[in-house]
Order: C-alpha cells, then sequence, then structure tokens
C-alpha cells in the first residue's frame, strides 16, 4: 500500500520536517559523489555498526565520538528507493506531528525516536558488521505520533487488487494504515531473527514506532492539563 496523502491540514509551515528533508538529500547527494572506497569509509564512520561500537565503547566508553553515529546514520542513505520512501513518509505524516509538537519539540522527538530506534535495533543484532543507516527509525516514531493524534484522519492510499484495474485509491483511516504498517515490521522482524542477510532494520522501525507512541501520548496528556 502506497499512502498519498491525508486529509489534516497543517497550521503552520512544517519548517523542521522540510528542513530535515532537505539535509538528508543533501548528504545523500554528497554520498552520491563519492567514490565507492571513500562511500565505504563514510557508512562505516558515521553509519551505526553494532560491533564496532560495542568494541569502541570497551575501549574507552567516555569518548563522546564513539556514540555519534547513534545519531549521524539517521541520515544517511543506501540508494534512491531507500532515500525517497523515507523521504515521502516523513513528509506526508512529518507535517501534522510537528503542527501538533512544535517545531523544535518535534526535532527533540525525532532525534529521541531515532536513538531509540538504534537502540532496538542494537539489542537485537549485536554482533553485525554491516552498518546501520536510514531515517526510517526516526520516522517510525513521527508514524507512532501521528497514529496518537490523528486516529481517524484519512490516508489516501493506492492499494494493489489481484484483477484490473490491479490497483484503487482508498481513504483509508490512519488508524487501520498505520496499525496494518506496524504489524507488518513485527512480522518481518520476527522473521529477521531466524534468517541471515537481512538489509532493513524491522526492529528500529518498531522501536521508533513505539517509542514515538508513548512520546504523544506523554505531550498530550500533558497539553490537556495544562
Amino acid at each position: 500500500m502506497l499512502p498519498l496523502r491525508d486529509n489534516i491540514d497543517s497550521r503552520k509551515r512544517p519548517v523542521m520536517t522540510v528542513l530535515l528533508i532537505v539535509l538528508n538529500v543533501y548528504i545523500f547527494f554528497q554520498e552520491l559523489s563519492l567514490d565507492e572506497q571513500s562511500l565505504a569509509t563514510l557508512l562505516h564512520t558515521f553509519g551505526l555498526v553494532p560491533s564496532s561500537l560495542g568494541e569502541a565503547l570497551a575501549r574507552n566508553p567516555r569518548d563522546i565520538a564513539t556514540y555519534l553515529p547513534l545519531i549521524t546514520n539517521l541520515f544517511l542513505h543506501g540508494g534512491w528507493l531507500h532515500l525517497l520512501s523515507n523521504m515521502w513518509y516523513l513528509w506526508l505524516f512529518g507535517d501534522n506531528v510537528e503542527d501538533f509538537l512544535g517545531r523544535f519539540r518535534f526535532l527533540w522527538f525525532y532525534a529521541c525516536c531515532g536513538l531509540a530506534a538504534n537502540l532496538a535495533q542494537l539489542l537485537l543484532d549485536a554482533g553485525t558488521t554491516t552498518p546501520i543507516i536510514g531515517a526510517s527509525g526516526a520516522i517510525s516514531g513521527v508514524l507512532g505520533a501521528y497514529l496518537v493524534t490523528f486516529p481517524w484522519a484519512r490516508i489516501l492510499t493506492l492499494v494493489p487488487l489481484p484483477i484490473f484495474p490491479f490497483f484503487a485509491l482508498l481513504p483509508v483511516p490512519a488508524l487501520f494504515f498505520l496499525a496494518f504498517w506496524f504489524l507488518l515490521q513485527v512480522q518481518q522482524g520476527a522473521l529477521a531473527l531466524f534468517m541471515t542477510g537481512t538489509n532493513v532494520a524491522w526492529w528500529a522501525h518498531i522501536g521508533g514506532f513505539l517509542t514515538g507512541i508513548i512520546l504523544a501520548k506523554t505531550y498530550k496528556g500533558r497539553r490537556r492539563r495544562v
């Protein structure tokens, strides 16, 4: 299923959402300018390599640089499809969540969800030598917050069909769309525990999504008490 747009208009311009998208796109173009060896060095330096992080923590846990990949990996992508799919979801859902949280709180929220997503993946995949990259963990948190704040928003969705015309455009409630998305992550994450060679950090998606729900619920509760 491909979400195309929702029916919730933002009250303010989504400045931070646009800034994040621009930054991700800019960094991706910098990646494209590198040769293969330089790109590999970049990904292993600023991407999150679980085995390397464990070794670095054992050597010098007080070195701040050791922890940087837990954030910098959120701005690296492995290809056009990886980048475009992440940025599309951020654009579609991020503006309303930014509207709900406020610009600077949204930026803090995004970083917290990305960090939590990385930690969740580390817990389940601590020994891998493959860099974990991509904004999807943080964006999963945005989806979780959207579920809490706009559960009955309508998401115009391109749904595949087994017969002609092979697709349909349906206004799917956000609650159902995001619940289906989350269940798919859990299914794939469970399968990944028994498989090798997967290149998707499913548990980062799960961890980010749940963190987004918790943080959004906390903020929503505080707003009601004010």
